[in-house]
C-alpha cells in the first residue's frame, strides 16, 4: 500500500492548488482525478479548465470581439466590411486554450514533484483512499492527510431530459458547431446569462426563461435593475417568474412548455440550454464507513476552516458551504494545506469576489444594500456612472455604474458593486479595500491614474459622503 503525506482527489482549482501548496510545503502529495478530456485522454483542470470557467470566458471574449467589429467598429470609423464568424475555427481555439491550460498544470505537477493519478478517488476508512485507475487494477493508498476537492456538475431538471444534442447543459453548450438561429435557455443566473450572451451575439434570438421574479437576486438591486434593461437592449429575451414544464425534441426544433402568471405558454427553439445551477459532485466519493457526511442540501459537512468530522480529513471548493466559485476553492485549498504544515491562515469569506462575464460585467464583493437593510443595518451609499469617466466615453463603454456601499457610523467599506466594462478587473480594488477593513474615505484617498475606468469607484466611493467631483452631488459634507 503507498503512503503519502497528502492525497488529494480532485484536480480542479482547489484541488491542484492544494496539491501543488502541499508539495511546495514538502508534503508527499498525490492528486487522483477522473477527468477525461475531448481527446479521450486523462486531463487536469477540473471542470473550470476544461468545461466552465476558461473555455466560457474565451467564446465570450471572442463573440464581443465580433460583435464589435459587426456592430461598434464604425462608429469608431474602422471600416472593417463583412464581418463573419467560424464556429468550428472558433471552438477549435477555445479547444487550444484548454489544451495549453490543462497541459500547464500537469507541467506544475511534475515541477512541483506531485504525483497526478488519473482515476476514481474513493475516501474510506481510517485515511485509507480507494484509487481505481482509467486501466490497471484498484489500490489501496493510505495518507496522514487526504484533503477532498471534486468539484460541481449541472443540475438536471426532469421536464427538460437531456439528449446531448438539441437539448444540452452547459457542457453541451460550448460545443456547438453552428449558430442556433433560435436558442432557448433554462435559468437566467450567472451560467444562462454568460452563454445566452454568447450565441446572442454571434446571431442566435435568444430566450431565457427564469423561475425567480427577481432578475439576479443576489446582486444588488440597483445593479440588477440596469443590467436587466441593457441585456433587453441587446436582444437577450429574459422571461422572468416563468414554471418549465417541459421540453420535446420536435423535427422543428425543441418545443418548451412554460407558465407564469399570465398562464400556459409555449416556444420553439433549436437548441436547448439547462443552466439552473450546479449540485456537488460526490457520487461515489465516500464509502459508508468513511466517516464523512454529507448535509441535507448535499454539500459535505466541513468547519470554518473546512475541517471534516474525520480528523486530519478536509473537503474544499464547490462541495463546501459558500459560492461556488474556482477562487474562493484554490484560496481554501492553500488555506488547508498551510495550516496542515503549521502555519494559521484563514479564509476571509467577507471578501469572496463574484462576477458574471456577460459584457458589460457585473461584479461585486460585499454585501448589497438591500441585504444590510433588511439586517438592520445603517447604511450610506454612494453611486457613480461610467457615461461621467473620460475613460469610459472614449472606449465607448459609456453604460454602467460603480456602487459603494459603507456602514453609516464608521465609514466601513461593506460592499463594492460594479456594472459595466472590465468590472472583472476593477472589483480587486475593492476586495484589497476590504480586506483591509478600509473605509470608504481610505478609498477616497486612493489615487487612481486618469483616464480610467477604476476612477468610477474613486468618484462612488466620494459620493458616499457627497464630495464627488465629476458629478453634481445630492448633498454635500
Amino acid at each position: 500500500m503507498d503512503n503519502y503525506d497528502l492525497i488529494v482527489i480532485g484536480a480542479g482549482p482547489a484541488g491542484y492548488a492544494a496539491a501543488i501548496r502541499g508539495a511546495q510545503l514538502g508534503l508527499k502529495t498525490a492528486c487522483i482525478d477522473k477527468s477525461v478530456g475531448k481527446n479521450g485522454k486523462p486531463t487536469l483542470g477540473g471542470t473550470c479548465l476544461n468545461w466552465g470557467c476558461i473555455p466560457s470566458k474565451t467564446l465570450l471574449d471572442v463573440s464581443h470581439k465580433y460583435a464589435e467589429a459587426k456592430e461598434r467598429f464604425a462608429g469608431f470609423g474602422i471600416e472593417v466590411g463583412d464581418v463573419a464568424v467560424d464556429v468550428p475555427r472558433m471552438i477549435a481555439n477555445k479547444d487550444a486554450v484548454v489544451a495549453q491550460l490543462t497541459g500547464g498544470i500537469g507541467a506544475l505537477f511534475k515541477g512541483n514533484g506531485v504525483t497526478a493519478l488519473a482515476g476514481h478517488g474513493q475516501l474510506l476508512s481510517r485515511k485509507r483512499v480507494l484509487f481505481t485507475p482509467h486501466e490497471g487494477e484498484p489500490a489501496t493508498l493510505s495518507a496522514e492527510h487526504v484533503v477532498l476537492a471534486p468539484g460541481s456538475i449541472p443540475v438536471e431538471i426532469p421536464p427538460a431530459p437531456q439528449d446531448g444534442a438539441r437539448i444540452v447543459d452547459s457542457t453541451g453548450a460550448l460545443e456547438f458547431d453552428a449558430v442556433p438561429p433560435r436558442l432557448g435557455v433554462i435559468g437566467a443566473g450567472v451560467i444562462g446569462l454568460e452563454l445566452g450572451s454568447v450565441w446572442g451575439r454571434l446571431g442566435s434570438n435568444v430566450v431565457l426563461l427564469e423561475a425567480l421574479d427577481e432578475f439576479l437576486p443576489m446582486a444588488d438591486a440597483r445593479i440588477g435593475r440596469e443590467a436587466l434593461r441593457e441585456f433587453g437592449r441587446q436582444g437577450l429575451d429574459i422571461r422572468l417568474g416563468t414554471r418549465v414544464m417541459g421540453a420535446e425534441a420536435l423535427d422543428g426544433g425543441v418545443q418548451v412548455a412554460y407558465q407564469d402568471k399570465n398562464g400556459d405558454h409555449s416556444v420553439t427553439v433549436d437548441k436547448l440550454i439547462v443552466a439552473v445551477g450546479r449540485r456537488p459532485f460526490t457520487d461515489g466519493l465516500l464509502a459508508p464507513d468513511s466517516g464523512v457526511h454529507i448535509d441535507e442540501r448535499g454539500f459535505l459537512y466541513v468547519d470554518d476552516l473546512c475541517a471534516t468530522e474525520v480528523p486530519d480529513v478536509y473537503a474544499i471548493g464547490d462541495v463546501v458551504r459558500g459560492p461556488m466559485l474556482a477562487h474562493k476553492g484554490m484560496e481554501e485549498g492553500v488555506m488547508v494545506v498551510e495550516r496542515i504544515a503549521g502555519h494559521k491562515p484563514v479564509v476571509n469569506y467577507d471578501c469572496v469576489p463574484s462576477v458574471i462575464y456577460t459584457h458589460p460585467e457585473i461584479a461585486w464583493v460585499g454585501k448589497t444594500e438591500q441585504e444590510l437593510k433588511a439586517s438592520g443595518e445603517e447604511v450610506k451609499v454612494g453611486a457613480f456612472p461610467y457615461a461621467a469617466t473620460g475613460r469610459a466615453l472614449a472606449a465607448g463603454e459609456k453604460t454602467g455604474i460603480a456602487k459603494v456601499v459603507a456602514d453609516a457610523e464608521t465609514d466601513r467599506v461593506l460592499g463594492v458593486h460594479i456594472f459595466g466594462a472590465q468590472a472583472s478587473e476593477l472589483v480587486a480594488q475593492a476586495v484589497v479595500a476590504m480586506e483591509f477593513a478600509a473605509t470608504a474615505e481610505d478609498l477616497a484617498l486612493t489615487m487612481c491614474a486618469h483616464p480610467t475606468l477604476a476612477e468610477a469607484v474613486h468618484e462612488a466611493s466620494l459620493a458616499v459622503s457627497g464630495n464627488a467631483i465629476h458629478m453634481v452631488n445630492r448633498r454635500k459634507r
